[in-house]
């Protein structure tokens, strides 16, 4: 309810200075991230809160949609979320269900209630200490209709069964990130298909995708080969995707410039402009600079 009265209180100071609102940007960060396993704030780590936290967030992106068809109807008004598509290990039928599994606990528990009104079947299967309350409305309240979805994609997520804690995430090997995150680009039109014959969709935007790189910078420049290349498959994942029926509106390099990074701070690059945090001097790297002819000449 405080997150509702904010809302009120934005679109009222903002008025018709705003194209498009986001109520919440992926949800998944704050709450698995936060109260389910201690990654990042507040500092809670259990499975008994991670689930009942994000269906509170899920109620409050609601409620902020409920504000902004009143308060700002004329602007484009959705939600972020972020998905790392699970693949099974092997192609035993213990390997697929506990990718299934993590799927729907990870991925689709964020997506199923605001496109379908309900949680993942799996919900069943949560011990009772884990489940969020559900009110009378709540899940209507939900999946109230949105302008728009926005994708955040970075990587995959390979799984094997586990025999106590259902699934087990595999240390990815192969082409990495900074992140230690794989680079697999096959996933991202596969992930963009698949949700798009599961639900009936919004307008798509790809509101993130993009790679921290080690970048060094020598003579005035940033020659980042690595990250240039994750664009260019990435990209093309992503036109393979519309290719297959897929309607996407637009697309947005993560990120602009190097940034605080989450629980990382300023460790790792993700921009494609390199920032000097000593002197703020800015450098465009080899990454923008074919960016930039991309998107110039389309």
């Amino acid at each position: 309810y405080a997150f509702e009265q904010y809302v009120e209180l934005i679109t009222n100071a903002f008025g018709t200075r705003v194209y498009s609102y986001a109520t919440l940007n992926e949800p998944f960060c704050s709450a698995f991230l936060g109260y389910e396993i201690g990654i990042h704030a507040p500092g809670l780590v259990g499975k008994q809160y991670g689930k009942k936290a994000a269906h509170h967030l899920l109620l409050a992106h609601g409620l902020a949609m409920n504000v902004l068809n009143k308060t700002s109807p004329d602007t484009q008004n959705g939600i972020v979320l972020n998905f790392t598509p699970a693949y099974p290990l092997t192609d035993t039928q213990q390997d697929i269900d506990s990718a299934k599994y993590a799927d729907d606990y990870l991925n689709q528990w964020y997506m199923k209630p605001i496109m379908d009104g309900k949680y993942p079947d799996i919900i069943n299967q949560l011990p009772e200490d884990h489940l969020p309350d559900i009110h009378p409305g709540d899940m209507e309240l939900i999946s109230q209709p949105i302008d728009y979805l926005g994708i955040n994609f970075y990587t995959r997520q390979v799984y094997k069964a586990h025999p106590t804690d259902i699934y087990e995430p595999i240390t990815p090997t192969g082409p990495l990130t900074d992140m230690g995150w794989e680079v697999y680009p096959q996933s991202f039109t596969d992930l963009l298909v698949s949700l798009n014959k599961t639900y009936t969709l919004p307008p798509i935007y790809i509101t993130e995708n993009g790679a921290a790189m080690p970048d060094t910078y020598n003579n005035g420049e940033v020659n980042d080969l690595d990250r240039l290349s994750y664009y260019n498959t990435h990209l093309n994942a992503v036109h393979n995707a519309v290719e297959q029926g897929v309607v996407i509106r637009g697309y947005f390099a993560w990120s602009l410039m190097d940034n605080f990074e989450w629980a990382e701070g300023y460790l790792k690059r993700f921009g494609i402009v390199y920032v000097d945090y000593k002197t703020q001097q800015r450098t465009i790297k080899n990454s923008g600079l074919a960016y930039k002819a991309l998107i110039s000449n389309r």
